[in-house]
């Protein structure tokens, strides 16, 4: 169960990824505030900070958020699951160090610099211009030199202590992760190569690499909340490793329908992109199988307490499995086979499933994980939700599905108008974003952004004052 006290330097070192980590993710939540006011008042905040400056703010924030609370997270599970400190602690707190000053030093070169003069010195001093990978150079080659240092830990760590099989899951992805990054640093001037080059990263990367590390993070959890038995937890793990890695990697396919690749990919693309939903289903049923599975033994030995160790960690790990089936796998389907892409292919579509995805596959379950690293850290047994969390947990994931439904309904009006009706052309274009029913979404989108900002709010006063409630069993 949960480690009542920090008494191990690994841990104390992941609150601090978490810290900052959070800190990001206030930072994502604002300019992506900013763009969407932009959407409706284009001249917001004109030449202070463009459009094309918050998006790529609230973008890349979002990758580093995750990144560091990915790492804090196994900073944080590895003692527990290997019986030792973890190896290398010190290494871990200097590259904690840099890794936080090199991404304070690119956002401000993002804010202040802006662009550059589209040479070797924007390539490596100011951005790359990479959607989603947009950091210069040298901050691309310090997140290698980050993440290798980290994978030397959990290497050294696991190897020596006792390795479960959440630790050996994590090894093999670790490396993964590390490796298939290297695939967006390089640079070639033909778009079609460079944008293949970049679906590995944003692809394999992110829908593969990261899915089974929440996969291991599940399986943690699960085990530290619930009680959950070890051999069918990690049974189902590696089940949905196979999974994953079995239709994503294929899956890739649907991202190479127009940039020049054979019409093959065509095929290859659509029928393993439609079974990636597959082990998010898998994931959903494994979390409440087994959540029904140890509350129903509590039931038969008489006792009607709830085996839940944390209430508000757990509520955020059940809204991964929804979130996940439904932004990733959902609306991830919605434009996945090439007669549909053809129509949805660039419309506010994209930016819908995107927006849930991320949220249901990650952020979900990332915040699940400061919950559990407060518990621990305040030595509390069973930590019960307050106010604050409940208020959090329904602004929070209420404004991003308020979000999804209005850029569904814009990106919907985008394909009948601009795409169907006008045949993508720039009258087309212009007619669609003019439209009452565009409009309208992209206002929504803002207000249920604004929720969602707020809940962030509500969410770090929780976090800074649950530990100290009184109804918590100690």
């Amino acid at each position: 169960m949960v480690n009542s006290h920090l008494k191990y330097e690994s841990k104390q070192l992941a609150t601090w990824y978490f810290t900052f980590a959070a800190i990001i993710f206030g930072a994502q939540l604002l300019f992506g505030l900013v763009a969407a006011t932009q959407y409706v008042m284009p001249g917001f905040l004109f030449e202070i900070v463009d459009f094309s400056v918050a998006r790529m703010i609230h973008i890349n924030a979002l990758i580093v958020w995750m990144v560091f609370a990915m790492i804090g997270s196994v900073y944080w599970l590895l003692p527990d699951e290997t019986g030792i400190e973890t190896v290398g602690i010190g290494l871990g707190k200097v590259l904690f160090w840099a890794f936080a000053a090199s991404i304070v030093v690119v956002v401000l070169v993002y804010l202040i610099v802006q662009v550059g003069p589209a040479d070797e010195t924007s390539l490596w001093l100011i951005h790359e211009g990479r959607e989603y990978i947009e950091a210069p150079r040298w901050a691309d080659i310090a997140i290698v030199v980050v993440v290798l240092g980290f994978i030397y830990n959990l290497y050294a760590t696991g190897m020596k202590g006792n390795r479960s099989g959440i630790v050996t899951v994590l090894m093999a992805d670790m490396l993964a992760f590390a490796g298939i990054y290297l695939a967006g640093m390089g640079y070639t001037d033909n778009i079609s190569v460079d944008q293949f080059w970049w679906w590995w990263v944003i692809h394999l990367w992110v829908e593969a690499t990261w899915e089974v590390f929440v996969g291991s993070l599940a399986a943690y959890g699960l085990i530290t909340m619930i009680g959950a038995h070890r051999k069918v937890v990690e049974m189902w793990l590696w089940i949905e490793v196979a999974m994953l890695f079995g239709s994503g990697i294929l899956g890739m396919g649907h991202h190479y329908f127009w940039i020049g690749t054979p019409e093959y990919w065509w095929e290859i693309g659509a029928l393993f992109s439609a079974l990636e939903p597959l082990p998010l289903v898998a994931m959903f049923i494994h979390v409440l199988y087994d959540w029904g599975k140890m509350q129903g033994e509590e039931s038969a030995k008489g006792l009607e307490t709830s085996v839940i160790a944390n209430k508000p960690a757990f509520t955020w790990f059940v809204l991964n499995a929804i979130g996940n089936f439904l932004g990733a796998g959902v609306w991830g389907f919605f434009h996945t086979f090439p007669q549909v892409n053809l129509y949805t292919h660039g419309t506010q579509f994209t930016s819908a499933h995107g927006h849930l995805a991320f949220f249901g596959a990650y952020a979900t379950l990332l915040i699940g994980m400061f919950y559990l690293a407060v518990q621990g850290k305040n030595g509390i047994k069973i930590m019960n939700a307050t106010k604050k969390s409940i208020w959090a947990t329904s602004m929070i994931f209420g404004g991003v599905l308020g979000m999804t439904a209005a850029l569904t309904l814009s990106g919907y009006v985008q394909v009948l108008v601009s795409r169907a009706q006008w045949g993508a052309t720039w009258e087309g274009y212009f007619a669609g974003q003019a439209s009452i029913w565009f409009t309208q979404g992209m206002d929504w989108r803002l207000i249920m952004g604004v929720v969602t900002f707020l809940g962030f709010f509500v969410l770090i006063a929780d976090l800074l004052s649950i530990g100290k409630a009184t109804h918590h069993k100690r």
